[in-house]
């Protein structure tokens, strides 16, 4: 049966808090409106980049193929829109955390790069990477976010003076296989999935759905999604307010 949120929101709420207390394995699975009310836009609201006007089209920019024959503007896009430094976790990284804590949440799978799950100090699974991982293309050191985002122009390698790659998924490239795997893994073994802040629309990340056979499949999310109609219970709504109210019932 699925819920709908704009009903009795505290009836729902304790619903799906008495579901995370009676399951014996939950995974949160996370989308860009997990990090929109740090400050970072999303990609495909209204307001989201891709309805931003550039010079080339964002999905285009944030192509392999982009990366490899035009990285000055890569960087330029890539600085400008997608330095999460200069923003921090939010209410529902930090809940989350505090799930983890309490042993009621097996894992954080995220979509984002923004390396927020991490910060905080979850287990998460980050399936496209993330910008706080840097690799010098021909000898493969190491380089911090900071040093990226600091950079001028293109990051080179101080050792060889190679062309430096954030650690992220680019459009054209595959996910990481052992991430991949594992992500499948944890969303076989769930008898909860909370899904947040996505649309459900970039694949193969929203195929991982078809993996879940558990009890209860949650949504939330501000806008609807292709599969509104299979959750048992869905949240139109901020996914930072429905958090919060989480806290309230079982963390504090």
């Amino acid at each position: 049966m699925c819920y709908n949120y704009l009903g009795d929101n505290m009836d729902k709420i304790k619903t799906l808090c008495n579901w995370i207390k009676e399951s014996k394995h939950t995974v949160f699975f996370g989308g860009a409106g997990t990090s929109t009310e740090s400050g970072l836009k999303d990609f495909r609201s209204v307001d989201g980049l891709y309805n931003e006007k550039y010079d080339y089209p964002p999905e285009e920019i944030l192509s392999h193929s982009f990366f490899m024959n035009n990285t000055k503007e890569f960087y330029k896009f890539y600085k400008d829109k997608l330095n999460s430094l200069k923003y921090k976790p939010n209410i529902t990284h930090k809940v989350l955390k505090e799930l983890q804590d309490k042993n009621l949440l097996s894992y954080v799978i995220t979509q984002n790069i923004d390396g927020f799950d991490e910060e905080v100090g979850s287990k998460v699974i980050e399936l496209h990477g993330s910008i706080k991982r840097n690799y010098c293309m021909d000898c493969n050191t190491f380089y911090d976010a900071e040093y990226v985002f600091n950079s001028k122009d293109i990051p080179r390698c101080s050792k060889c003076n190679g062309i430096i790659k954030p650690d992220v998924v680019l459009y054209e490239e595959g996910l990481n296989d052992k991430d991949l795997e594992k992500a499948i893994n944890e969303i076989s073994k769930a008898e909860l999935l909370i899904i947040g802040g996505t649309s459900l629309n970039v694949y193969p990340a929203a195929g991982l759905i078809r993996y879940f056979h558990g009890k209860h499949l949650v949504l939330i999310n501000k806008q609807m999604t292709p599969y509104d109609n299979t959750c048992d219970l869905v949240f139109y709504d901020s996914i930072g307010k429905v958090f919060k109210e989480i806290e309230k019932e079982i963390i504090k």
